[in-house]
């Protein structure tokens, strides 16, 4: 089959089910692996699709944003693994902040037994940490009704009355070169604040998020610790070369 064929049979599989795997891809074309290796590098130097562990998924728009309640649905059990994960590198005594998010969220529970301060600017966020009786400074500043998030000048003056021992930061685009992004940039701007202002930041992000890359930047990759839940060994060492990365598996 020539390449322009196994191609157009790709990307015709990727436009009808959002996420294809290697092996479909490799029956669909009666294609070897390797081929399917090569031609999906091809077209994600092409920008017409993205790579993904065992596969290939649809490019996302670079402003496009779920709802809390979409996000929610998706990659449960990785979130929960991560949270669990960067909630066990809070210490007694620590003054964090914990960024609106769905994995952010999964990190209540498992805070609750640990003597801390935490601030927010996750509306979703406040009713399970006053629950397990947290102390909790929540931000002021404008809502944002898809993210459930405090944005805007009076959650960037907020922020500024307060100093970080860690922060917990969800985004929608992790890339080796363009950094932590994401679609909104008021959002961007707390996200990044709040890293400025912390001795330590986390990113926490689930395989989804990785090698894609939204409209705002967050940061740039060294600025935070990457916590994930799965990274292919092929993308192990360029995001290594630039941060932590901390893959968390069960």
């Amino acid at each position: 089959m020539l390449t322009e064929e196994r191609h157009r049979i790709i990307l015709e599989l990727l436009a009808e089910k959002g996420v294809v795997k290697l092996q479909e891809l490799v029956e669909a074309t009666n294609s070897s692996e390797s081929t399917i290796r090569r031609d999906l590098t091809q077209l994600e130097k092409e920008k017409k699709l993205r790579r993904i562990h065992g596969g290939a998924t649809v490019l996302q728009k670079k402003r496009e944003e779920l709802s809390v309640l979409e996000k929610s649905t998706k990659h449960r059990q990785e979130k929960k693994q991560i949270a669990e994960y960067a909630a066990s590198l809070v210490q007694n005594g620590d003054c964090i902040y914990l960024d609106a998010g769905t994995t952010t969220l999964e990190m209540i529970p498992h805070l609750y037994d640990k003597d801390i301060v935490v601030v927010t600017n996750g509306i979703m966020h406040l009713d399970m940490l006053l629950e397990y009786d947290i102390p909790t400074y929540l931000l002021g500043g404008f809502v944002k009704k898809k993210t459930k998030a405090l944005i805007g000048r009076g959650a960037l003056q907020a922020l500024q009355s307060y100093s970080f021992d860690k922060c917990f930061i969800g985004a929608n685009g992790v890339h080796y070169e363009y950094g932590y992004t994401t679609p909104d940039p008021e959002e961007a701007m707390v996200k990044h604040t709040a890293i400025q202002l912390s001795q330590k930041a986390y990113v926490l992000a689930d395989h989804s998020k990785l090698n894609e890359s939204a409209f705002s930047k967050i940061a740039e990759l060294h600025e935070a610790v990457l916590i994930t839940d799965d990274l292919a060994e092929e993308w192990l060492e360029p995001y290594k070369a630039k941060t932590t990365v901390e893959v968390v598996t069960k």
